[in-house]
């Protein structure tokens, strides 16, 4: 498996039983923290949602969602949720949430197209949080706020977890450091996008990227995003230097969500116009949902990023090309 990452000498300090302990430890303690901060109330979410809504995220355009059909109603087809940064929105405004509250859930997915390696999994699991805000709000500072918070909450349970065990050593910088995605291109215009994440994590601990989707002076954009959630401006990915893999690793991707000038816009920059016919398009273009920032935070790559695992398959149940398999167990890895 050309994209498996074997780090040399590897040996996991948690059996089988015992990281089961520590998954639940670290998402206990890190889910509880985040509500708390970001004043999120934990709902109820979706496994599928119906493929004529608009509601289903289709991330790079290129992904192919599960879907089926039903039974008990002829011509309907329901898809699997590839994530629920648009179904997120309408649940602030039909549950009635305000200024400042938030909703948050457990989100799982399938993504049958994932390229399989040490952290990309057919199953993916995340906190998908959103929260309302105001009009005022619409800007880099308040998003730069809120980023320092989620972080802070990582970096909490990160001391949490080295209390409770003694090999997990803190390696998280205090600050996070801020980069939008053209002046890290003008940083390192003769590497690759994710090259270019590798240095910059590896050399500053801990990074926020901000502007993802639109095209950056090169006529490419750093990487691919949805039209019709994040405003491309207004938006930002977590990424941690992770010294087991040597690898930048994203722990987070939010935004701020399109309003209507921004989904025209990015609709018609993807050449995308045609959803604006979609239920989740023609809310958001006739103003009839709540402003709103909010993202997803993987669960299991937070989990394998505090045990310091090796593969995200020893902190998750999925399923992996059985030469990858035995390549893990040769190196040490313990897949579930």
């Amino acid at each position: 498996m050309e994209n498996l990452i074997l780090p040399r000498d590897y040996e996991p300090q948690l059996d089988l039983h015992d990281t089961q302990l520590a998954i639940k430890t670290v998402k206990d303690f890190f889910q509880g923290m985040l509500a708390q901060r970001l004043n999120l109330t934990r709902v109820s979410a979706p496994l599928f949602v119906d493929k004529a809504s608009g509601l289903n995220d289709n991330l790079n355009g290129v992904e192919r969602p599960v879907g089926f059909d039903i039974k008990a109603e002829d011509n309907r087809e329901a898809e699997v949720v590839q994530s629920l940064a648009k179904w997120k929105r309408f649940a602030l405004k039909k549950y009635c949430f305000s200024h400042g509250e938030g909703i948050y859930t457990d989100m799982n997915a399938i993504r049958r197209d994932e390229d399989l390696d040490n952290i990309h999994s057919v199953f993916v699991d995340q906190w998908d949080w959103e929260k309302v805000i105001s009009k005022e709000e619409r800007n880099i500072d308040f998003l730069k706020d809120t980023v320092r918070t989620v972080y802070k909450c990582l970096r909490k349970t990160e001391l949490f977890m080295s209390i409770q065990y003694d090999y997990i050593d803190l390696i998280l910088p205090k600050n996070i450091f801020f980069i939008t995605t053209q002046e890290l291109a003008d940083m390192f215009p003769d590497n690759t996008p994710k090259e270019r994440e590798y240095y910059i994590t590896k050399a500053k601990g801990a990074v926020c990227l901000l502007q993802i989707g639109d095209k950056l002076e090169n006529g490419e954009p750093h990487d691919g995003r949805a039209p019709d959630y994040d405003d491309w401006s207004l938006n930002a990915d977590i990424l941690v230097y992770y010294p087991v893999l040597d690898i930048a690793l994203e722990l987070s991707s939010m935004g701020i969500r399109v309003d209507k000038t921004a989904l025209e816009s990015q609709l018609k920059k993807a050449k995308c116009e045609d959803r604006a016919k979609l239920p989740f398009h023609k809310a958001v273009l006739n103003n009839e949902l709540p402003l709103t920032i909010g993202g997803g935070i993987g669960q299991s790559r937070m989990c394998m990023f505090f045990l310091r695992k090796a593969h995200i398959g020893e902190v998750q149940s999925s399923l992996w090309p059985e030469e990858m398999l035995k390549q893990c167990k040769a190196a040490g890895m313990q897949i579930l």
